[in-house]
């Protein structure tokens, strides 16, 4: 199973760099599980890594019950975030750079201090919490016509591609993030609202749910990283010429530009 596992993770990986879908895992694989798919993640990791990339974070995702029906399950994924795919607020992305993106606006967390399962609780996360920035995350599938299950996404680093992080910087306390707004435009164009409740009611229980997920595999979340807990509303389409703004009222906005 090893080298199956190292021969995915290096198709995927090469799928990134050509920005070429593959065929679903899935459909060429009836005896891969979702564990496999993590192992398959972290062999991407590893060679990540070796090829001198660092982790600045990880992501939550499918912590919507639509998301979750979608897919047919019953509880989220996650996935790792790298140095080169972290961007400053009013960025502009090529399109050509990815396969078929697509956008989803996320609060983040910024952690003072160490997260480490298989107990951690949403007070835990509220607690380890330096603050909270606006973020959009660029979401992007290695497999092609997004014909995934959920083992290909997750396999896929949770289909994940860039961070776009906004420049405000805000503490929990003067914040209710389970009734905080979200505003998404498209071309100046109203396109989706939402509210932090669309992340497992809140977003701190997404982070919760990350830190004891990832005991399961010897991970930890660390001091400074960052966590995106999940979408307030559902994916949007991107294409050439296209800018994007999230504004989620008191925790700030987030702009990206494509072309």
């Amino acid at each position: 199973m090893s080298t199956k596992i190292e021969s995915y993770a290096s198709e995927l990986l090469e799928a990134e760099k050509k920005c070429k879908g593959i065929a679903p895992l899935t459909e060429r694989d009836s005896s891969l599980t979702v564990e496999d798919a993590y192992h398959i993640q972290l062999e991407m990791v590893k060679q990540k890594l070796a090829e001198g990339k660092k982790i600045i974070g990880k992501k939550v995702g499918l912590t919507s019950v639509a998301m979750q029906k979608m897919l047919n399950v019953d509880e989220p994924d996650y996935g790792h975030l790298y140095d080169d795919m972290e961007l400053k607020n009013e960025t502009s992305i090529k399109v050509s750079t990815m396969v078929a993106p697509k956008v989803e606006a996320e609060i983040g967390f910024v952690l003072s201090e160490d997260l480490v399962g298989p107990n951690v609780t949403y007070l835990d996360v509220m607690m380890a919490t330096k603050y909270v920035v606006p973020t959009i995350e660029v979401i992007d599938s290695r497999v092609a016509d997004w014909n995934i299950k959920l083992i290909d996404t997750v396999a896929d680093n949770g289909s994940s591609a860039k961070v776009v992080v906004g420049d405000k910087q805000t503490t929990l306390e003067t914040l209710d993030l389970r009734t905080n707004s979200m505003v998404l435009y498209k071309n100046d164009e109203l396109i989706a609202t939402g509210a932090g409740a669309a992340a497992l009611g809140h977003p701190a229980h997404a982070v919760a749910w990350l830190a004891n997920k990832l005991h399961d595999f010897g991970i930890t979340l660390k001091k400074d990283e960052l966590i995106l807990p999940g979408a307030l509303s559902g994916a949007v389409v991107v294409e050439v010429g296209d800018t994007i703004k999230a504004d989620f009222g008191p925790v700030g906005s987030v702009t990206v530009h494509f072309e």
